[in-house]
């Protein structure tokens, strides 16, 4: 074994898993100047996509690590999407962000440009390894050398030299074993989490009771397209060939020569478990069913069947075991939502997790990753549900009428703007709010920090976007305190980026803000209106502890 795929025998950070979900983590965690190394069960990259859509607030992740025009130049923006196959589609561009459209993106793809971003960062990423087992420290949050998922110590603190860890059994290319030790864990390794079993965290949720198939094919007759919409069969160009390893430089999305992908369900056979091969002859049966003809398909690439199992990790973290992406939650690929929540978990447990490894993260902000995305994993979960069964019912004869005059409800609701743009919201992920942490915190804590225009003192105009790429918190002095750098940069000037505003495009939801302290994930921390500068310094200094951590000393 060569040096270059060397596995690491100890590092701060093991993730298992190189999909979407654990790239972007490896990536945020190196950001933050953690020893990380991403562990791979399969040997190749995959090039076969289930997910094939990065949504608004996705899009402005990636925006806001300066990386979105490689995204926006691989895919196709499309700024209409549905829900349940809805006949009014869901206005993504009437949304409040700069991204208002669903890109269409195959997952390949993603991966691909989320490899490269690790590469750039050093984040080593070893395939053909697979976790069989794992043991947590007495002293890193376990029990003794079988305790696992306790909860963390309240004061546990210290950096990289303090004790505790967690030990990790992995089976080599070759067959052979080793113990790779890391300070935490993470499990990005999907629904069938070896990590997630391993350390014993609970799956709650329902069982396999309706599958949908999916084909991608190099040949179809485009006559017949149409038809297969009107009967409710997805059909979603691609590329000709998945991502390899190398530069992006494939063809574009949809180009003539390309793929053709066509989802359905078939009455018939939407019992069929998941686990049952799908054949082409199957695949044709079932459009000619529905359509009446079988779209000429042929040289199938990749034929897959999907179930509705529906579930959501107990909890994200046991100890210093944590979960995200498919291993924290499953569902219907319904909307397309799966990837994209596991980006935003990325983002949202990277930053807290370094923190946490390099010794400042304030008590509490570890735990808040279970706290403020466990909720939004049961409402994807939730919704996706929903989706699913007013699909189903429109195929179960008993119930066809009345699920046709609901469906045709919920259509002309959606026709009113703000039901159409709450859902919207709700499906771009725009509208996470996560719950302040204080009882008087302003309203605005929690919420996206809209990607506003502005200009701050001796330098030319940015928008809010641009200052997010080192992963730091940034502070917004909208009110003018001469003294802002002398009270922020000797105490927290590694962690927080503070910034005398001049300038910005001006919003109602803005209006009497006088500061605002923005999260390395875009998310607002605080925001005072306190017309006071004394009161405001108090308030200040007292929130980047709270967020930022005690002030380094001298």
């Amino acid at each position: 074994m060569d040096a270059a795929t060397e596995v690491a025998d100890e590092v701060d950070v093991l993730v298992v898993g190189a999909g979407p979900t654990g790239l972007m983590l490896g990536a945020e965690l190196a950001l933050g100047g953690v020893r990380v190394q991403i562990l791979e069960r399969r040997t190749a990259a995959q090039r076969d996509s289930r997910a094939l859509t990065l949504h608004p607030r996705s899009i402005e992740l990636m925006d806001q690590r300066g990386l979105v025009e490689r995204f926006l130049a691989r895919g196709r923006a499309v700024p209409e999407w549905h829900f349940a196959g809805l006949a009014t589609r869901l206005d993504f561009s009437a949304l409040d962000t700069r991204h208002g459209y669903t890109l269409f993106l195959a997952q390949a793809r993603t991966e691909q440009l989320l490899t490269e971003r690790a590469r750039e960062l050093a984040v080593p990423v070893r395939r053909g390894y697979e976790v069989v087992g794992l043991r947590q420290d007495a002293d890193g949050d376990g029990a003794g050398p079988t305790g696992l998922g306790l909860a963390r110590r309240d004061g546990e603190r210290g950096g990289r030299t303090a004790a505790g860890g967690v030990e990790v059994d992995v089976r080599e290319p070759g067959g052979g074993l080793r113990t790779v030790r890391a300070r935490y864990l993470v499990g990005c390794d999907g629904g069938r989490s070896a990590v997630r079993r391993a350390a014993g965290i609970a799956f709650p949720g329902t069982d396999e009771t309706l599958t949908g198939v999916l084909g991608d094919f190099a040949v179809v007759d485009p006559a017949a397209l149409d038809r297969a919409r009107a009967a409710g069969v997805l059909v979603a160009p691609l590329e000709a060939d998945g991502p390899a390893d190398g530069p992006a430089d494939g063809p574009a999305e949809g180009r003539a020569g390309g793929l053709t992908r066509l989802v359905l369900i078939d009455p018939r056979r939407m019992r069929t478990p998941s686990a049952e091969p799908l054949t082409p002859e199957e695949f044709r049966s079932s459009l000619v069913d529905l359509c009446g003809t079988d779209c000429g398909v042929a040289q199938p690439r990749w034929l897959s069947r999907f179930g509705n199992a529906t579930r959501l990790a107990a909890r994200y973290r046991a100890g210093r075991v944590l979960l995200a992406g498919d291993a924290a939650h499953i569902h219907f690929p319904a909307a397309g939502q799966g990837l994209n929540t596991g980006l935003q978990d990325a983002m949202n447990l990277g930053w807290k997790l370094a923190a946490e490894i390099n010794g400042w993260a304030p008590p509490g902000l570890l735990d808040s990753y279970h706290a403020e995305r466990h909720p939004v994993g049961q409402a994807v979960t939730e919704n996706t549900e929903v989706q699913t069964l007013l699909m189903e019912l429109t195929l179960l004869p008993p119930y066809q009428r009345p699920a046709a005059a609901l469906r045709t409800l919920l259509t002309e609701l959606l026709g009113i703007e703000e039901v159409n743009r709450r859902l919207a919201g709700r499906i771009s992920a725009l509208d996470t709010a996560y719950p302040p942490t204080a009882a008087d915190a302003d309203p605005l804590a929690g919420r996206r920090m809209p990607d506003i225009a502005l200009t701050a003192a001796g330098s030319a105009a940015v928008r809010v976007h641009e200052l997010l790429p080192p992963g730091r918190f940034v502070l917004l002095d909208l009110a003018g305190d001469e003294q802002l750098r002398q009270t922020v940069t000797p105490g927290w000037g590694p962690r927080v980026t503070a910034l005398t505003v001049t300038r910005h495009d001006h919003r109602a939801d803005l209006d009497g803000v006088r500061e605002i302290l923005i999260r390395p994930d875009g998310h607002i921390a605080w925001a005072t209106r306190a017309p006071s500068l004394p009161d405001r310094r108090i308030e200040r200094h007292r929130a980047l502890t709270d967020w930022a951590g005690t002030p380094a000393q001298g």
